[in-house]
C-alpha cells in the first residue's frame, strides 16, 4: 500500500459511523463515501453515481457478468449467449462457467493470437448473429502476461449491436490512461490492491443505464444493486491511493519499463533457453503492462521455480492455476497456443512502485542455481 493510503485507512478506521445511519457520526461517514466517490469518478472519467463499490474485483466481475445476464435474459429470454475473451481473470471465467451449468448460458469464446492479443474481427465475427448475446466481456490488461487489448475498439463493435460491454480493468488501471468514459464500456472493474489501496475493497463503474440484478439482497445500498454496509476506511483509502497512483501513473510506467526490460533482456543473456510468452517489445508500455515480464524456462516445473526463488528471497507467480489440488498450465498460455509442455515451465515477474534495480539484480543472481535445480529435480540433468 501506498503510504498516504495507509494513513488515510487507519484515520478513517478510529472514527465511528455506519454511512447508512442518519445520526452524527452516520452522516459523517456517509460524507467521507460520497467524497470519495466524486474523486474515483473524476480519475477514472466517470460521474459519481456510475460508481459502486464492492468487496474487490471478483464481487464486481460477479456483479457484472451474473448481474448483466439476469437482467438482459429477464427482459428477454433469448438472450442466453456470453462472449468472452479465452483469457480471462477466473473471476470473469468462474462466473460464466456456473452460469453455462446452471442457468442455460452458452458461450462464444474469442480466442487470442500468440502474442494474447484479440481481434476486433473477431469479435465482429462473433456478434454476426447477436439477438441472442447478453454480454461481450473482454479484460484490458491480462494478469498473466501482460497484454493490453483495444478495448474502445471492441466496445465500439459491441455498440454498433446494442450488446452491453464489461472490461476487467483491475491491472490496467495503475500502469494505462483508463477512461470509463472514453472506453465505450458499460461496465468496468477496478479493485484497490492494485493501486497501491487495501485488500477487500474495489468498484464496479457502471452506466447509469446499465441493467443489473443485485447478487446480494438486505439495504439496497449502491443503487440497489448491491447491498451491505460500505466499508468506509477501505473506500476512503481507494480513493486516495487511486488519486496518487494515477497523478504518477506516467513517470511510474516508463520506470518500472525500464525494469522489466533490464530483467527480460538479463534473463534471455543467461543461455539457459528462456523466452518470452506474449509479444515484448523494449520500450514499449502501450501494448504489454509495463511492470510485466512473464517467462517460459523450458525443463522445469513452474512450481519448482517458484518455491526455489522463494527461498533465495525472490517472490513471484506462476502461471498456472491449482484446481482441486491438481497443478495444470495456465489456461491463458494455452489459448495462445502454448503447447502444455511449455506452459508448465511459466514464471510471471510483476513490478510495481516498490520494486527497484537491486530487485532485478537479486533475481538475475538466483535465476542460473535455481534453474539448475529445478531441472536436476525434474530428471533432466
Amino acid at each position: 500500500m501506498l503510504p498516504a493510503a495507509v494513513e488515510a485507512l487507519a484515520e478513517q478506521a478510529a472514527r465511528v459511523g455506519n454511512a447508512s445511519s442518519l445520526h452524527t457520526s452516520g452522516r459523517a461517514a456517509r460524507a467521507v463515501v460520497e467524497e470519495s466517490r466524486e474523486r474515483i469518478a473524476s480519475v477514472l472519467g466517470a460521474r459519481p453515481s456510475e460508481v459502486v463499490f464492492t468487496s474487490g474485483g471478483t464481487e464486481a466481475d460477479n456483479l457484472a457478468v451474473k448481474g448483466t445476464f439476469a437482467a438482459r435474459r429477464a427482459a428477454d429470454p433469448a438472450r442466453t449467449r456470453l462472449v468472452v475473451s479465452g483469457i480471462e481473470h477466473h473471476a470473469v471465467l468462474d462466473p460464466v462457467e456456473h452460469l453455462v451449468a446452471h442457468d442455460g448460458a452458452t458461450v462464444g469464446w474469442l480466442e487470442p493470437d500468440r502474442c494474447g492479443h484479440l481481434s476486433v474481427d473477431g469479435l465482429r465475427a462473433a456478434l454476426e448473429r447477436s439477438d441472442d448475446v447478453a454480454l461481450v466481456s473482454v479484460m484490458w490488461a491480462n494478469n498473466e502476461v501482460g497484454t493490453v487489448q483495444p478495448v474502445a475498439e471492441l466496445a465500439a463493435v459491441a455498440r454498433e449491436h446494442g450488446i452491453p460491454f464489461h472490461t476487467d480493468a483491475v491491472q490496467a488501471v495503475a500502469h494505462l490512461p483508463v477512461r470509463f468514459d472514453e472506453s465505450g464500456a458499460d461496465l468496468l472493474t477496478i479493485s484497490g490492491h492494485k493501486v497501491g489501496g487495501p485488500l477487500g475493497v474495489g468498484a464496479l463503474l457502471a452506466r447509469r443505464d446499465a441493467r443489473l440484478v443485485p447478487l446480494v439482497h438486505g439495504g439496497g445500498q449502491e443503487r440497489q444493486v448491491r447491498s451491505g454496509t460500505l466499508d468506509v476506511p477501505g473506500i476512503r483509502s481507494l480513493a486516495i491511493a487511486l488519486e496518487e497512483t494515477v497523478a504518477m501513473r506516467d513517470v511510474e510506467a516508463k520506470r518500472v519499463m525500464v525494469l522489466r526490460d533490464r530483467l527480460v533482456e538479463g534473463a534471455l543473456a543467461l543461455g539457459l533457453g528462456i523466452s518470452v510468452s506474449g509479444c515484448w517489445t523494449a520500450g514499449d508500455a502501450t501494448r504489454r503492462l509495463p511492470g510485466n515480464a512473464h517467462l517460459v524456462v523450458p525443463g522445469c516445473e513452474g512450481d519448482s521455480l517458484l518455491y526455489l526463488l522463494d527461498a533465495a528471497g525472490v517472490e513471484c507467480s506462476t502461471g498456472s492455476a491449482c484446481q482441486a489440488g491438481v497443478p495444470q498450465p495456465s489456461h491463458v498460455l494455452l489459448a495462445m497456443g502454448i503447447p502444455e509442455a511449455e506452459a508448465r515451465g511459466a514464471l510471471r515477474l510483476s513490478l510495481g512502485h516498490t520494486s527497484t534495480e537491486a530487485d532485478v539484480d537479486a533475481f538475475l543472481a538466483a535465476l542460473p542455481g535455481v534453474v539448475e535445480r529445478a531441472r536436476r529435480a525434474g530428471g533432466l540433468l
